[in-house]
Formats: structure tokens, C-alpha cells, sequence
């Protein structure tokens, strides 16, 4: 048993968003459309103070694998369809979801309609639309210059195009639709003996991932060095997404 834990270092985190295409690029998650967010790797925003005294934060968010975790609790599915596995990362079966989205709902970090300046930790794949819209049209973008959505599907040979293949016992590279999917530490990888796609993937190594309780592991001795914080504690869901120093703080 031990727990997959992830530490942010906001003192070397940039903003430039490459966790964000990263994670999209790996987990083949689907491009956004209206109320709908499809960003397993997200950024929450933040200005403080009165000019010229601002301070301006850009805080990269994903799923927080919470010891506690809300999703889980309310999940009506036996088994559950959100469980967790033996190393404490919080994963969901893509058979067992009914659709319900009450993992959603429940979650104090996810938001079932996403606007400008907020960010979506669980998504729904819409019953109503099929998965990957945009390549399944077959208007082109502009009309004798592009091809279309379907024609460079159909020429990939799949659907997305850029497709990642990975296989996994409880999910899917590409989920169907009427089911629910969020970050899973890149599990897939993980269990193979890599690091997270977001991980590898950011140029000033501002993350870092592995088992909290394990104290030889870079995570455990991050979180023993620094005072970390975790977004919303008053929740008590216990997050292990952990976030160490901030953009003005001294190496």
C-alpha cells in the first residue's frame, strides 16, 4: 500500500500551459465545446491586490486523487465505478459508469458547466453528441483549401487522428460517450514504469511524482523540505495534489 502523490513547485511553474497539451496529447481527451471541458490538466487563475501591487498567480489543476475523495462516496455503481487503487490513486471503470455524473457533482473541485476563468476536473462525454465531433464532419474548414475533419480521420486510419494507443482494464485510450473521465497519474504509464505524461513533459521541472510514503521518493522529501498547501482543505477530502513555494519565492 502507499500513496501516488503529486508536488507542484508554483516557484518554477511558468504557466506556459505544455502539461496541459501533454495531457491532452497522451489521454486523446477531446476538444472543448460550449459548457464543456475536456482539460484533464487545468489552470485556476488568480490576481490579488490594486495596482500597481498585484500579485498574479497561475495555479496548473487536475485531479486530486483525494485520500477522501467525494467522487467515490456518492458513486451508486456496485462496484464502484470511481474506486481506488492499491498505491492511492483514484480511477474510474468505463463499464461500470452509468452516466449519472453524480461523481461530478459531488466533487468540490469540478464544475459540471465550465466558463471562462474556471476549470472542469471530472467530464462527461455527452449522450447526446458522438465522441469527437470535429473529425467526424465532413465540411471542410475552408472550402478548397483544408480537408475535413472525417477525410483526415479516414486517412489516419482512427479517430481522433493524433491517437495515443495505450490499453487498461478499466478505461479506454478513447471513451465512449455517456461516460465520465478525469486524470488518472497517467496510469497506464505509471504501472509500466514511467512518470506522468505532464511530468516528463514540463520544461522547468516544476513537477514531481511518486509515493508520499516512501521516504527516499522526491515527492516525500519535497513535502519535508517545504510547507505545502492543497486547494479547498476546508473540504476534508485530503487532496494529494500538493503545492510547494509560489512564483515570488527566493530557490
Amino acid at each position: 500500500m502507499g500513496q501516488y502523490s503529486m508536488v507542484i513547485d508554483l516557484n518554477k511553474c511558468s504557466g506556459c500551459g505544455a502539461c496541459a497539451l501533454a495531457c491532452k496529447t497522451e489521454n486523446n481527451t477531446q476538444d472543448r465545446r460550449d459548457g464543456q471541458s475536456f482539460n484533464w490538466a487545468d489552470y485556476q487563475h488568480e490576481e490579488k491586490g490594486t495596482f500597481p501591487n498585484i500579485d498574479y498567480v497561475s495555479r496548473p489543476v487536475l485531479c486530486n486523487h483525494c485520500s477522501d475523495a467525494a467522487c467515490i462516496n456518492v458513486c451508486p455503481e456496485t462496484p464502484k465505478a470511481m474506486f481506488k487503487t492499491k498505491n492511492g490513486a483514484t480511477l474510474f471503470n468505463e463499464k461500470r459508469c452509468i452516466g449519472c455524473a453524480r461523481c461530478q457533482k459531488a466533487c468540490p473541485y469540478s464544475k459540471k458547466e465550465v466558463k471562462q476563468g474556471e476549470w472542469s476536473v471530472i467530464s462527461m462525454n455527452d449522450e447526446d453528441e458522438k465522441v469527437y465531433p470535429e473529425y467526424r464532419k465532413k465540411k471542410a474548414l475552408i472550402k478548397g483549401c483544408t480537408s475535413s475533419g472525417a477525410e483526415v480521420a479516414k486517412k489516419a486510419g482512427v479517430t481522433p487522428p493524433m491517437k495515443t494507443k495505450y490499453t487498461h482494464p478499466d478505461f479506454t485510450a478513447a471513451r465512449r460517450a455517456g461516460v465520465i473521465e478525469k486524470c488518472t497519474f497517467c496510469h497506464h504509464r505509471v504501472e509500466n514504469g514511467m512518470e506522468p505524461y505532464c511530468v516528463v513533459s514540463c520544461p522547468s521541472g516544476a513537477r514531481t511524482f511518486g509515493d508520499a510514503t516512501k521516504s527516499s521518493s522526491k515527492v516525500a522529501k519535497l513535502l519535508k523540505k517545504y510547507k505545502a498547501s492543497v486547494l479547498k482543505p476546508e473540504e476534508k477530502t485530503v487532496p494529494n495534489v500538493h503545492y510547494i513555494r509560489s512564483f515570488k519565492a527566493k530557490s
